[in-house]
């Protein structure tokens, strides 16, 4: 079994155990998270692709006018998804799948926005990830991710890689590294990092846009 599709199933695992009680653990800590991420989405397009959609927490706070199709790993998650759709009556949201970050079954430039919330630092080849978010993603739109994002300096630094071994088992990462976003951006020339944003509780989040160079006259 490759390395990629073990880890894949190990978060299988975890997001199984976690779908019944994410909303009641998450949905506080994370709210200012996803509101930003959406109201940010929204202003940038009206198509909107969002990996890692989890069970849904994400998806009321997209203005109606918006088209969102959602992605996750799990199926798990996915299905409780698709209960808050038809309890709250989301119309907006267009489709929900059980797909793989990292082979996206879109075609080039379907999307004007892709989001991903709280999910980057758990995607096991994250550079891949965001290769296929820029090719589904039209000439001008934006990726815009949220998550817990560090740059690994001083105590702070030391704590997150201390404890990262730890939070992989509630599929949370403590040690990823912004730069690595920043240097894939650098990496392919088309994109720059036009905003990192704290978010709540008090710029432990953060909020990265990375826009997509439109094609020349």
């Amino acid at each position: 079994m490759s390395e990629l599709r073990k880890r894949a199933e190990d978060q299988q695992k975890i997001y199984q155990r976690w779908a019944p009680v994410y909303d009641r653990v998450y949905r506080g800590i994370l709210r200012d998270g996803h509101r930003k991420l959406a109201a940010l989405a929204a202003a940038a397009g009206t198509d909107i692709l969002e990996i890692g959609t989890g069970t849904g927490l994400t998806l009321a706070h997209y203005p109606s006018r918006c088209r969102v199709t959602g992605i996750d790993i799990s199926e798990h998650m996915i299905a409780r998804a698709r209960e808050k759709v038809r309890r709250e009556n989301l119309q907006h949201v267009q489709a929900l799948e059980v797909m793989d970050a990292h082979a996206l079954r879109f075609a080039d430039q379907s999307f004007d926005v892709v989001c991903l919330p709280f999910v980057i630092t758990l995607i096991p080849e994250p550079e891949r990830a965001l290769d296929e978010c820029a090719r589904v993603l039209r000439p001008g739109g934006e990726i815009i991710l949220a998550s817990k994002l560090g740059d690994g300096a001083g105590l702070q630094g030391a704590i997150e890689a201390a404890v990262a071994p730890l939070v992989r088992h509630i599929g949370w990462s403590s040690a990823f590294r912004i730069h690595r976003i920043l240097a894939w951006a650098e990496r392919r020339g088309d994109f720059s990092a036009t905003d990192i944003l704290p978010v709540f509780p008090n710029g432990f989040f953060k909020i990265v846009r990375l826009k997509q160079r439109g094609l020349s006259a």
